[in-house]
């Protein structure tokens, strides 16, 4: 039995084994099949290196301030009796604006004016008697001390009178007082003494806020290291024709002289809300923030800028005559820089490294590595490797394409960015 089982072990196991082997044959999954090789030309959109001028600007974030505001303040102690403007009305230069009780100043004034009269008489009668008194020493009738004396009188009149006509002036500078006038042309705010109220000279609130809109100016900040940048096209402008209008023809640089011109969009949104000339680069740096502040001044006629409005500014530093633009999209970054895609004449792509001076409108500005004319791929890139065949999908519908007649988007997404 033994034998047996022996005998039985060694034939059994080894079927067993080569039973199970071929059921896990059987059973196995099928093989994959082999990829197929993809046929035919990658569909892509593609845009043509255009060569063309660009301006030269800077962009950063502003704040619009009042070109002018003032605080109107009474200039003397008063019961306030009316006010000639409605809150938020828009105000001419000179224009009565508050009425203060006046009878005091109006007494002074008379008396004022009375005590100078009594004194100009007294001069007239002291002129006369000077007059005969001359002549009566002329014959001898009176001594000289008379006379001299009656000379002094004569002047001592004289600067009475003078000093009284000052005192006049002084009372009607009083009563002037008493009628406030609007020292410039602009909008009011809320009015902050209601009539009826007693308003002194050093109540630091004042009567009323006036901020000159029209024109307006528009504050804002640029990165320090621009400051070279600005610095050497104003200098550029002017050394080539001071304080005058260069055109685009003589200098290639659309931009008055001294000012440069700026832009003001509102932020977020492409719509352009004026156009002004740069009156101030600040003395100083900021070096907390590491910027630059700059002030234009605009003109407002139709109120589109208002005070405390936050916007974004173009500061225009000239054109960059036929610089090569491709749309964003077609440039790419790899692990040996930036590159794009070039489709050469036989549509086949091979990858051409650039370098990109700067991104601005949805285009970026090629400074070495294109031609124009150049016929780059937009879309489409990640299933590129050089040599690859490709075909244009649809040309109209290329997303980022840029084409000649493109009007040029403002720079709001550039501040954005």
């Amino acid at each position: 039995m033994s034998s047996t089982r022996r005998t039985l072990l060694l034939i059994g196991l080894p079927v067993f084994l080569l039973l199970l082997l071929a059921l896990w044959w059987l059973g196995r999954p099928a093989a994959a099949p082999a990829p197929q090789a993809v046929s035919g030309p990658v569909r892509v959109h593609t845009a043509l290196v255009q060569a063309r001028d660009m301006p030269i600007r800077l962009t950063g974030l502003g704040v619009v301030q009042p070109w002018q505001t003032v605080t109107v303040r009474a200039r003397i102690d008063g019961q306030l009796q009316s006010v000639g403007f409605q809150e938020g009305d828009t105000v001419q230069q000179g224009q009565l604006l508050a009425q203060l009780d006046d009878r005091a100043q109006q007494a002074q004034l008379a008396q004022a004016v009375a005590q100078q009269h009594r004194s100009q008489v007294q001069l007239d009668n002291a002129r006369q008697d000077l007059k005969r008194y001359t002549e009566l020493a002329r014959h001898g009738a009176i001594e000289r001390q008379v006379l001299d004396a009656q000379q002094a009188q004569v002047a001592v009149l004289q600067a009475t009178v003078r000093a009284e006509q000052a005192l006049v002036q002084a009372a009607q500078v009083q009563l002037d007082n008493t009628r406030i006038h609007a020292p410039l042309a602009g909008r009011t705010g809320a009015l902050l003494v209601d009539p009826g109220n007693q308003i002194r000279a050093a109540d630091a609130q004042g009567l009323v806020v006036i901020n000159q809109v029209d024109p307006i100016a528009v504050s804002f900040t640029v990165p320090d290291a621009a400051y070279a940048q600005i610095r050497a096209t104003i200098q550029e402008s002017a050394a080539v024709r001071p304080q005058t209008m260069i055109s685009q023809d003589e200098l290639g640089i659309s931009t008055p002289v001294p000012d440069l011109q700026v832009q003001v969009w509102s932020q977020g949104q492409p719509h352009l809300l004026g156009q002004g000339g740069l009156v101030l680069v600040d003395n100083q740096i900021d070096s907390s923030s590491a910027t630059l502040r700059l002030k234009a001044r605009l003109d407002n006629p139709s109120l589109a800028l208002w005070p405390g409005q936050t916007v974004t500014v173009n500061l225009m530093l000239g054109t960059r005559q036929g610089a090569l633009v491709v749309p964003d999209p077609a440039v790419q970054r790899g692990a040996d820089g930036l590159f794009v895609y070039v489709v050469d004449a036989d549509d086949r792509v091979r990858v051409q490294p650039v370098q990109v001076l700067e991104s601005q409108d949805g285009g970026s500005l090629i400074s070495r590595g294109l031609a124009a004319g150049d016929r780059v791929v937009v879309d489409g890139q990640y299933r590129l490797k050089p040599g690859t065949l490709v075909a244009e999908i649809d040309a109209a519908a290329a997303p980022g394409r840029l084409r000649p007649d493109d009007a040029t988007p403002p720079a709001a997404a550039d501040a954005a960015s």
